[in-house]
């Protein structure tokens, strides 16, 4: 039995991820944060029916219960110190909060590998996000020049997605696209060109209408391939592609980035 704390128990993406916990017989919720329901019973603060208790931080949880992986949708300002208390305290974690850059990672991975713990960390835990990935990788390994569009709510204050970001630091592995003109050069506020991240030129919309899509447009001579993914207003995608991490994560020992690390990896 994989015992489970959820970072977020009363947040947006917890109700469709919880009742599917409830409902494996290999998992168990045991424990969950969140400082609007803290000291209340799960039962009570959320629809599921697993006895414990919200608890206000991460480690007030670990410290209450017995847990053998935190799953985090929190926030992009609380994500890295969770994580942190996670596996300093020898426990896996499976990171679905956009918001940590490359830097971030790596210094998580030392830290996960010195403890013996796993890190399965997504800006996207959609199966058709993760394949979108993955094809991307193909395509930029024979396509030189493309750009990535990211397109989220009005209110999502963290630029790129962590999904966007996580594809462009992807890519970055694969190699650098080909520039366009150069800043320097160009006539107009840089600005306009986007984000550098990884060597990919990002450009984040958010405006009403949008949870999260991204774009990836592969340009070439009298031809263009565009691929795209996106979401509705349901978490529904996240289910299967957490519960695969939560169930995977304890593999190996430090970060894996991206679902598509553990369905193609």
């Amino acid at each position: 039995m994989i015992r489970v704390c959820f970072a977020g128990v009363t947040g947006w993406t917890a109700p469709p991820v919880l009742a599917a916990i409830d409902a494996a017989e290999d998992l168990e919720l045991v424990a969950g944060v969140s400082r609007s329901a803290a000291g209340r019973a799960l039962s009570e603060a959320t629809a599921s029916t697993a006895e414990g208790l919200v608890h206000a931080t991460v480690a007030g949880a670990l410290a209450a219960a017995e847990v053998d992986v935190l799953v985090d949708y929190t926030s992009a300002t609380a994500v890295r110190g969770h994580v942190e208390t996670a596996v300093a305290a020898g426990v896996h974690a499976v990171v679905g909060t956009s918001g940590l850059t490359a830097a971030d990672y790596a210094d998580l991975d030392r830290l996960a590998r010195d403890r013996g713990v796993g890190v399965v960390a997504a800006g996207n835990f959609s199966l058709q996000a993760a394949v979108l990935q993955q094809a991307a990788k193909l395509a930029a390994a024979q396509l030189d020049r493309w750009e990535i569009v990211d397109y989220a709510s009005a209110g999502k204050p963290d630029v790129p997605s962590g999904t966007a970001r996580q594809l462009a630091e992807a890519l970055g592995e694969v190699r650098a696209p080909l520039p366009a003109v150069p800043l320097a050069e160009l006539h107009g506020p840089v600005e306009a060109r986007g984000a550098d991240v990884a060597g990919s030129r990002v450009h984040s919309v958010r405006l009403p209408s949008f949870v999260v899509s991204t774009e990836i447009v592969f340009g070439g001579t009298g031809e263009r391939l565009v691929m795209r993914h996106d979401t509705g207003e349901s978490p529904d995608p996240y289910v299967a592609g957490t519960l695969l991490a939560v169930r995977r994560v304890a593999e190996q020992p430090g970060v894996r980035r991206g679902l598509d690390t553990l369905l193609f990896g």
